[in-house]
C-alpha cells in the first residue's frame, strides 16, 4: 500500500538563501541564535572580519550573511547592513516571540493573526534589519 505525500513532503528542500552584510557580523550572528532559535552552521573570518557565515533555521532554509567590507560594497553585493527583512516561517510563532522578547529583541509588530490566517510577529535586530515570523508557508503549487 503506498501513501500520497502531503504538501510539506511534496514541497522542495529550501533553495533560496537570502544574504546581508552586517557592521558587526559576528554579534548579529550571536543575536540571531539567542533571540530568534537559528543554528550557526559555518562561520569563516578572521578577528572581527567574517567572509562568509550561514545560519540555519531548524525548520528549513537560513541566511547567508557577511561582514560590510569597506570600499566594496558599492550596491552589487548584498544588501547594505539595516536594509534587509525576511519572513521566517515557523510552527510555533509564540515560543519564537517569548523567546525574541526574553533576548531583548525589538519587537515591532506584536503577535497576531493575520487576514489570510497566519499567526505573525516582527522583531528587528541590531543592526536595523527587519524578520518576521509567522506559520504561513507560502500557496500549494
Amino acid at each position: 500500500m503506498t501513501s500520497t505525500p502531503g504538501p510539506a513532503e511534496r514541497s522542495p528542500a529550501p533553495q533560496v538563501w537570502p544574504t546581508l552584510r552586517a557592521r558587526d557580523a559576528r554579534a548579529l550572528i550571536r543575536f540571531l541564535v539567542d533571540a530568534f532559535g537559528f543554528e550557526e552552521t559555518v562561520v569563516y573570518g578572521d578577528g572581527e572580519m567574517v567572509e562568509h557565515a550561514q545560519v540555519s533555521w531548524p525548520e528549513g532554509g537560513g541566511v547567508m550573511l557577511g561582514s560590510v567590507r569597506e570600499g566594496k560594497d558599492t550596491g552589487d553585493g548584498p544588501t547594505p547592513p539595516g536594509h534587509f527583512s525576511a519572513y521566517v516561517v515557523t510552527a510555533d510563532p509564540d515560543a519564537v516571540h517569548a523567546r525574541a522578547k526574553a533576548a531583548g529583541a525589538d519587537i515591532i509588530t506584536d503577535l497576531h493573526v493575520t487576514d489570510y490566517g497566519s499567526r505573525d510577529f516582527a522583531a528587528r535586530d541590531p543592526e536595523g534589519n527587519r524578520w518576521y515570523f509567522g506559520t504561513y508557508r507560502g500557496e500549494p503549487r
